[in-house]
Order: structure tokens, then sequence, then C-alpha cells
């Protein structure tokens, strides 16, 4: 028998369908060629995911990337992070972000050897993170580290300086063995009032990587943009922990990011569907 609460949640489903099915025609030649056939039912379903890619854009420079995709189509990526990374919350490993992201990478680059590693350690703070950089993130020779951290030192309040020093050092590692480099931002809670100085972490992360002309992938944005969507109910982008992701957030995160990244490495426009209103 099915319950109310479920009854509920397919009727939500189902009306986030029909809404993705009216911007079909918006995204529907640079998903068809990207792909490389028509639109599929999981592609109709991923729309959702897409709602507010024009208000909070990911384009990333990409050149270490995108010299391997050239001359080797080799693509490999390490994903550094702490619980978003790791999968805190996902059903199974195949269902955390990384691992989407790579189905999701072979899938628009059908030429190439892609390869995603996992190297995310719930509950690491920066310099956690820092410290393992190198064995973790530089010696596996990857072409692009997407950096995803901060969250745990804003909860933990470790000093917004002490941050940006940890931060800087993180870039520059990255930097000097010619790795490519994308920051995650934090990712935006339904009650992120319970950590004052949240946004002033933000802040941080993206100053700092501006510093150094690193792009940032807009995470808080796009989570508050899938919100106020109304696509998603608040249980399919943060689970009853109020902080961690789980699986329908972890596939639109990856989605994106797949957008982004293929779109730098073949220079076609990434797809993208409209909503009224940016979010910041």
């Amino acid at each position: 028998m099915v319950s109310v609460v479920q009854a509920s949640r397919a009727r939500r489903f189902r009306s986030g369908l029909r809404l993705a099915g009216a911007v079909v025609l918006t995204v529907f030649g640079a998903a068809a060629g990207q792909a490389g056939g028509p639109l599929t039912l999981a592609d109709l379903s991923d729309l959702r995911c897409r709602f507010g890619a024009a208000q909070q854009p990911f384009l990333p420079q990409l050149v270490a990337a995108r010299r391997a995709y050239q001359d080797k189509r080799t693509l490999s990526i390490v994903a550094l992070g702490s619980s978003t990374t790791e999968g805190s919350g996902a059903s199974s490993p195949e269902k955390t972000y990384p691992a989407v992201l790579q189905e999701e990478l072979k899938r628009r680059l059908p030429d190439t050897d892609v390869r995603v590693i996992n190297k995310g350690v719930g509950g690491q703070s920066a310099y956690d993170m820092l410290l393992r950089m190198d064995a973790d993130a530089i010696e596996p020779r990857p072409s692009l580290v997407i950096w995803q951290t901060v969250v745990n030192d804003a909860i933990r309040h470790v000093g917004e300086e002490k941050l940006a020093k940890i931060l800087r050092k993180g870039i520059s590692k990255v930097g000097e063995a010619g790795i490519d480099l994308v920051m995650m931002d934090l990712q935006w809670l339904p009650r992120e009032d319970r950590y004052p100085k949240y946004d002033d972490y933000r802040a941080v992360l993206k100053n700092t990587a501006a510093e150094h002309g690193v792009s940032v992938f807009p995470r808080y944005a796009m989570m508050k943009s899938w919100a106020r969507s109304k696509q998603f109910t608040e249980q399919e982008l943060v689970g009853m922990d109020g902080l961690h992701m789980v699986d329908a957030s972890y596939r639109c995160l990856a989605v994106r990011l797949a957008d982004g990244i293929a779109s730098a490495l073949t220079g076609a426009k990434p797809e993208m569907a409209e909503t009224s209103k940016p979010t910041n």
C-alpha cells in the first residue's frame, strides 16, 4: 500500500517532470548534440537539476584538462573533500557525486578515458586535507582536482584568517604541480542560522579562489535555486540531519559539474534552463 507521504512525493516529482518538460525545447539541441542522440527519460528527469543554470553558470577554465583531452583523450580527476565527497547520505557508493560524475562525463565524452578518484574523508577540515594533498591529490597526477572544503571549518569556527592561509597553501600546491583546480562552494542548508559565521566562511573561500584565479563551483546558489524551484522536497536535497546531501542532490551536483567540465573541454555550450530570478 502506498502511504500518504509516498503519494505526495510522487505527485511533486511528476509535477517537477511536467515543469522540466516545459523547457525541453530550450535545451533539446544541446542535450542531443552532447549525448549523441535524442533525449532519454533520464535526461528529462535531470532537467530539474539545471533550473537556475543561467543565473549560476559554471564555466571553468581548464587548461591542463583540455590539453589532456585534446592530446590523449584522457581525463583524470581527483575529488578531494570531506563528507560531501566521501558520500555521507548517499544510499550506495554508486550514488556519490564522484561516481555519478564519472558516469556522466563518460556519457558526454564517449571517446575519452575518464577516471574520477574519490578522496573524500568525512569530518575533515581544510587543514586536514592540506596535510594529505600531496599524497591524495598531486601524486596521482590528475589533470583536475575538485576541492570541496570549508564547511567543517565554518561549523567549528576555526578562524577566517587561518582558513585563508590554509586555502592559499593548498591552491599553490595544486597550481605548482600544473594541475587544474576547481573549488566547490559550501552547500545550502535549510537551517544554516545554526552557524552564524557560515556566510563569512563562504566569502573566505570565494575571495581566496578569486585572488588566485581559481574557478568556484557555485553549489550554494544552485542548491538554493533547487529548493526555491519547488521541484525538490527538502528531503531530496538534505538528509534528516539537516546537513548532508542525499542521492537526488548528489546526482544534480554531478550533472552540473559534468555540464561545465564537458563544455570547458569541448567548447560546446553548456545545457541551461532559465529561471526568473538569480539566487546568491
